[in-house]
């Protein structure tokens, strides 16, 4: 039986290679030998090898549970050309903060290594910019934020993971928000979503060994989902960094930077109104959403659960407004909006 990394008369005594368990021809106390087998056991777990690399991976464990607090602060900028374009699409804040702490358990396992997840809101709270929306929206926003804020507290979320951490779909928003005003309502749930996301370790974990001082490359590539839509396409550079303790837990340290663009599925957009306007002017409308951020996270070494992620992210939304065949007039200026974002996170985590 080999341990890895474990003293040799350690190893000697726990296979009986040593002269067995006998000091001057009397057996050892039985605390003695159950001493030297916990010692054994306290070695490095075989996740580790001799070589130092680690296995890092996500370990769903039935009825496991977590309480996260979470700040999010996102600042947007809006800029369009001609100024009026901006009108065809839904007023939303340029500045919202997001304070929440959640119990998050592993509600079911499945055979393949999926798993689900309650997300059960202990704490939220919500606060946008209202001074940049228009006057006339500005009372019933205040108050909408002022209902979810009330309550959404101990309403629970259902995440659905691979066995990756990569998150599939959730359930719940819609008895959440559904009835909310769309200003509120859609930065809302993507705040959510990107919680849920960072949560489950997404594109995070390598699927080798590695050691200190490693890096490796995930894709950010998903299709449009059912309550997402849009098509995603990128990648994020990792590093393991380090290992250190987390509130007494074993963690590997993993730096990382990412970028990744967002195409909007159009039919998304009809749903919204926005594309049926613009095409009834015999306009076609481009977009696209790219990003960049960085971050350090850290990561259980027992099981890879998420224990800590602080990160900043800055975003740009392009939009192009042409002919319905795709050509602007000569002596026209194509219309053009974009909307520049910047959204920081600090997410901590603690045992219930």
């Amino acid at each position: 039986m080999w341990l890895p990394d474990c003293p040799s008369h350690i190893v000697l005594r726990l296979t009986g290679l040593e002269r067995p368990w006998t000091r001057r021809g009397s057996a050892y106390p039985a605390g003695v030998i159950a001493a030297i087998l916990f010692a054994g056991l306290a070695c490095p777990s075989l996740a580790q090898g001799a070589d130092g690399k680690v296995l890092l991976t996500r370990k769903y464990r039935l009825g496991e549970s977590m309480v996260y607090v979470t700040k999010v602060r996102t600042n947007s900028k809006v800029d369009s050309d001609p100024p009026n374009l901006k009108d065809f699409f839904p007023p939303m804040p340029t500045g919202m903060r997001l304070n929440q702490q959640s119990t998050v358990t592993v509600s079911k396992v499945s055979p393949d290594g999926a798993a689900d997840v309650q997300h059960r809101f202990d704490k939220f709270e919500i606060q946008s910019d209202l001074e940049t929306l228009p006057e006339m929206i500005r009372e019933s926003v205040a108050e909408a934020q002022k209902e979810v804020s009330q309550r959404i507290v101990g309403k629970t979320l259902t995440a659905h993971y691979d066995r990756d951490g990569r998150l599939l779909n959730f359930e719940g928003a819609d008895n959440i928000f559904g009835d909310i005003d769309a200003p509120v309502r859609e930065p809302l749930v993507q705040m959510v979503r990107l919680f849920l996301e960072q949560m489950g370790g997404q594109s995070l974990y390598p699927d080798h060994r590695v050691k200190i001082g490693d890096e490796w490359t995930q894709k950010l590539d998903a299709p449009p989902g059912k309550d997402y839509q849009f098509q995603e396409n990128g990648k994020s550079i990792l590093h393991y960094s380090g290992k250190t303790r987390y509130q007494g837990i074993k963690a590997a340290i993993l730096d990382y930077h990412f970028e990744n663009a967002l195409t909007p599925a159009l039919e998304g957009l009809r749903k919204q109104g926005v594309l049926p306007q613009l095409e009834a002017q015999g306009a076609k409308l481009d977009i696209q959403i790219s990003g960049k951020g960085a971050g350090r996270i850290l990561v259980a070494l027992d099981d890879g659960r998420v224990l800590q992620n602080h990160y900043t992210l800055h975003q740009t939304l392009s939009a192009l407004m042409k002919s319905a065949t795709g050509v602007a007039a000569p002596a026209e200026v194509i219309p053009r909006l974009e909307i520049q974002s910047d959204t920081e996170m600090e997410v901590d985590g603690s045992k219930p």
